[in-house]
């Protein structure tokens, strides 16, 4: 009989296993306990958990939540879980590693949530640092080159901008500068979530009729630049989703009044070029807030209206979204299980 050490079934197998079964794992005895809670262990379980088999769905509801498996053959919802948060009216603004950053409506709290584990960490302090104020502020998650977990806040108050930078590591904000056009800081001009793309945040800052730029965060040098929007006709309402697809960055352009012709950009440098167009459809929710994006060969993404599609990449042309589920909910999110805990 083969012998196999703890280490051994730990770093070899059990990083390899899905994250429940790490979670029950724990339990074995105080040895696994504490090597199954190692920052060493979860970049590793992340590292190999990063494909479609753990790709999941959250629903959330009053007082509660579900998550679902996806079957990818069908791209149908699979049996659900319920999982407990002793939170309501809440919305999700970005995910990263299994880790979801979550705003409280009412309490206007911001928190970093892994549904897996149940495991929570509220950012806001007692000097109002951290908390959300919708329609104002902007927020996304993203990951520096020292592997630091990092929230990025802007705030704006009284026509007034303010910046600060949350770490895991540190568990404390900090200020950092920011300048911008004046006309920005007006109440008519609203910023996007955060997209994560290599070691950019990416931000769409829109005016009273659609989107006019683009705001880039280097999450390293923690400096700011604008870039222009993708040059479309000002016809009717426009409005851009940004999306992170294998690394590279596009955004959905919807166009129109009542039917949205709907067109994918990708970023090229600083310059945009479409990828393709879709015809104009009623199927689709009019603004199109693609917020939430994973992929496995096609591509599926969720609206902030908590509906599904996917777009079938290997049909040529591109004859329409389909939407293979549906559900009316305020809020969902498509996320990766892992056992990335909020906290250090």
């Amino acid at each position: 009989m083969v012998y196999l050490s703890d280490d051994i079934i730990v770093s070899e197998i059990l990083t390899r296993a899905v994250a429940k079964v790490v979670g029950l794992s724990k339990s074995v005895c105080k040895q696994w306990y504490a090597l199954l809670s190692t920052e060493d262990f979860a970049k590793k379980h992340c590292s190999l958990s990063l494909s479609s088999s753990n790709q999941r769905i959250l629903k959330v509801g009053d007082l509660r939540c579900t998550v679902h498996t996806i079957d990818i053959e069908s791209c149908d919802y699979g049996p659900d879980t319920i999982v407990n948060f002793p939170f309501n009216d809440i919305s999700i603004h970005s995910h990263l590693d299994g880790l979801l950053l979550v705003c409280l409506e009412r309490e206007f709290d911001m928190l970093l949530w892994n549904p897996v584990t149940r495991a929570y960490k509220n950012l806001s302090t007692p000097d109002f640092l951290g908390m959300y104020l919708n329609n104002h502020d902007a927020i996304g998650l993203y990951i520096d080159a020292s592997e630091d977990y990092k929230v990025l806040h802007i705030t704006r108050r009284r026509g007034v901008y303010g910046v600060h930078v949350y770490s895991r590591r540190l568990g404390s904000w900090r200020n950092i500068p920011f300048e911008t056009r004046p006309e920005y800081t007006q109440p008519n001009f609203y910023w996007s979530s955060g997209t994560l793309c290599g070691d950019t945040l990416y931000f769409t800052l829109s005016g009273s009729y659609g989107n006019i730029a683009v705001m880039c965060f280097d999450v390293n040098l923690e400096q700011f630049k604008e870039i222009s929007f993708p040059p479309v006709p000002c016809v009717g309402i426009y409005k851009g989703e940004l999306l992170n697809v294998k690394e590279e960055l596009h955004m959905f352009v919807s166009t129109g009044y009542r039917e949205m012709s709907i067109d994918l950009w990708k970023l090229e440098g600083e310059h945009w070029t479409k990828v393709f167009s879709f015809p104009q459809m009623m199927t689709m929710d009019q603004w199109c807030s693609m917020t939430h994006f994973m992929t496995n060969g096609n591509w599926q993404v969720m609206t902030k209206q908590g509906r599904i599609y996917e777009i079938l990449i290997d049909t040529k042309p591109f004859k329409c979204f389909y939407h293979p589920t549906c559900f009316r909910l305020k809020n969902g999110a498509m996320f990766l299980e892992t056992v990335v805990s909020p906290t250090l």
